[in-house]
């Protein structure tokens, strides 16, 4: 059943994932407000990729249903976004052309293309580097890419699924101030999935805390803290300690 709740811009209502007889989600309820930011935590293992998957529409639930705007998802209807792990530029396209991807493919009017390209390289800082291949920027030039190509369909969702993962702690804390600034600016609506306490409570309005499998939701904890944060703030540690302790203790 859907639930009726106008601020919502996702509901996830008794969403459950089996692979034959393995029970990986199990009947997870939220939502998530217009221009939110969700950080989605949770033990090793515990289906945070399935989660994600299902929430892109890459592989369908068992039973349950998501509505993005009071509708069922649908990735023809609705615009989904997604930055992943995995270095995603396209090497044989400039950073402008990298831009303009996903707004091609969605046949996006010329000038609307331009208008937003421009946009997004003011954004990020990347004006001189237009013409650049990914082979010539140095990685955080690259990774900005990625996020100014998430960002620049104006998603209705945007996923994020560990993207800085694989990088030094000053990489990440510089692209995680990038990712908010971008994000405060354009209004999107953020799921991010991340292994790192850290990183989730640096960045989210409120954290949804996974069990071990079968998967749901086990809490919600919401963070009043306004950005930049600090980590060495008393309230950002006691929040860090807490959502560490919940994933710890089953």
């Amino acid at each position: 059943m859907k639930h009726n709740n106008e601020l919502a811009k996702v509901q996830v209502c008794d969403l459950s994932k089996n692979f034959g007889s393995l029970k990986v989600l199990e009947n997870l309820n939220f939502s998530i407000k217009r221009g939110e930011f969700v950080v989605v935590v949770g033990p090793t293992g515990c289906g945070k990729t399935t989660f994600l998957n299902l929430l892109t529409r890459l592989i369908q639930p068992s039973s349950g249903e998501l509505y993005i705007d009071g509708e069922p998802a649908d990735p023809k209807q609705h615009s989904l976004s997604f930055a992943f792990q995995e270095p995603s530029a396209i090497p044989w396209l400039n950073v402008e052309d990298n831009l303009k991807f996903g707004l091609k493919i969605k046949r996006y009017p010329k000038d609307e293309i331009k208008k937003r390209v421009e946009q997004m390289l003011k954004l990020l800082g990347l004006e001189k580097f237009r013409r650049s291949y990914p082979s010539q920027m140095s990685v955080s030039s690259v990774q900005r890419v990625i996020i100014g190509r998430a960002f620049i369909t104006y998603p209705d969702l945007l996923l994020m699924d560990e993207p800085y993962g694989q990088m030094d702690i000053k990489m990440r804390f510089y692209l995680e101030a990038e990712v908010l600034r971008i994000w405060k600016e354009l209004g999107t609506t953020v799921v991010f999935i991340t292994h790192n306490i850290e990183e989730a409570t640096y960045l989210a309005e409120r954290v949804l805390i996974l069990s071990n499998k079968p998967t749901s939701i086990k809490e919600e904890v919401k963070i009043d803290l306004p950005h930049p944060r600090d980590f060495t703030d008393p309230e950002f540690v006691k929040i860090r300690e807490y959502i560490t302790e919940q994933i710890k203790w089953w």
